[in-house]
């Protein structure tokens, strides 16, 4: 959009610059009509929609006409050039700085950024994939069915009948249209829109002219079935991405799809980056004195775990054992740790009540102890 105040200056003969006359391919002496003509030509010509590689190129163009089809900004560009249509104020330089960002004329602006763009790339298309730590653990392909469009082969891409413009008559084919709008105190404003007739895709296609596969939307839905690798040691929210799988556009670059891991929650196990943890609980007999036991792993092996007697296990003590963890990514034979949160179960009160329960817990210990019945009460 452009600021710039109304007024009735004539232009002076022999401009100091003709490079946005050079963009249009027209003369210095050019009439409105020749500017309006020649920049329809050339937008056309190098719209991003039919010319996806010369976006930069269609910036210029609408630029220099942005320009020379006004004649208070061409009076200023005729005698100053581009600086003076750069020290037009702060709001005009800022205002065009940000529609040329990154473009051959962006070095007489301050700063780059974000002026209206054609889109030259589709959007990116985003699955989750649920998976469970087994499979995580294991490595596994997995087929991933999705829905996209693709481009109308019966058409291809056209919409319509082959050999037949179907330019939108509201914005010539060019997909924009500029809007001027009255701000009060001599201020004009000057923007330039999506053309809501066309969506912004500078065609219109008469009903009676569609094409019958695809109604005239140019592309059609298609199932695609995706094979999914997913590597030992993946982990949850871990992207997998497929390059330009994405929808397609006439005139477009597709965007990707983009598959996100998904862990199922586990029974026995939970995951911490490379690691395992679990929970087991023990009674005060197997505490004190060790215990033995079974853990089915990720891969189907029983793992057997002791603890030794006299290692005395206190509750929430945690041991680990190297090796037994989750396969660690790109590092081949490397697994974190499996580590085990023992919990103790303890025995309810008044169970020493009777002196055969002294002997059911004493009798665990490799040494023999003997009980009277004096130390009863």
């Amino acid at each position: 959009m452009f600021f710039h105040r109304m007024n009735g200056a004539a232009r002076s003969h022999g401009p100091v610059d003709t490079t946005l006359y050079d963009i249009l391919k027209v003369k210095p002496t050019a009439t409105e009509e020749e500017i309006k003509k020649s920049y329809r030509h050339l937008a056309k010509e190098y719209h991003p929609d039919k010319n996806p590689a010369h976006g930069e190129r269609f910036k210029e163009i609408s630029f220099a006409y942005e320009v020379l089809s006004n004649p208070d900004r061409r009076v200023v560009y005729d005698s100053r050039g581009l600086d003076g249509v750069k020290e037009g104020g702060a709001n005009t330089e800022d205002i065009l700085s940000s529609l040329f960002g990154g473009s051959p004329l962006s070095s007489f602006f301050a700063s780059t950024g974000g002026g209206r763009r054609r889109k030259m790339r589709g959007q990116d298309m985003a699955h989750h994939l649920k998976i469970s730590l087994e499979d995580l653990y294991n490595g596994k392909k997995s087929k991933l069915q999705l829905s996209k469009r693709v481009i109308c082969n019966s058409c291809h891409g056209r919409g319509g009948k082959e050999g037949v413009s179907y330019d939108c008559p509201d914005c010539h084919g060019i997909g924009t249209k500029n809007v001027i709008r009255k701000l009060g105190s001599g201020l004009i404003q000057q923007m330039q829109m999506e053309c809501s007739d066309c969506n912004g895709t500078g065609s219109k296609i008469p009903e009676k002219d569609r094409c019958k596969n695809c109604r005239g939307e140019r592309t059609v839905s298609e199932k695609k079935m995706l094979e999914v690798t997913i590597q030992k040691g993946m982990r949850d929210g871990q992207k997998i991405c497929f390059r330009g799988e994405g929808d397609q556009e006439p005139g477009i670059e597709p965007g990707d799809v983009i598959i996100v891991l998904q862990s199922k929650p586990h029974d026995v196990f939970q995951r911490q980056r490379d690691n395992l943890f679990m929970e087991k609980k023990v009674s005060l007999n197997e505490a004190l004195c060790g215990c033995q036991f079974l853990v089915k792993h990720l891969d189907g092996r029983e793992l057997l775990i002791t603890t030794r007697p006299g290692d005395i296990l206190e509750p929430d003590c945690i041991r680990g054992i190297r090796g037994e963890g989750m396969p660690v990514p790109d590092n081949s034979g490397m697994r974190g740790i499996l580590f085990v949160k023992f919990s103790i179960v303890f025995p309810e009160d008044h169970f020493f009540a009777e002196e055969a329960d002294y002997k059911n817990i004493l009798g665990s210990f490799a040494i023999k102890v003997y009980v009277t019945s004096d130390i009863f009460i």
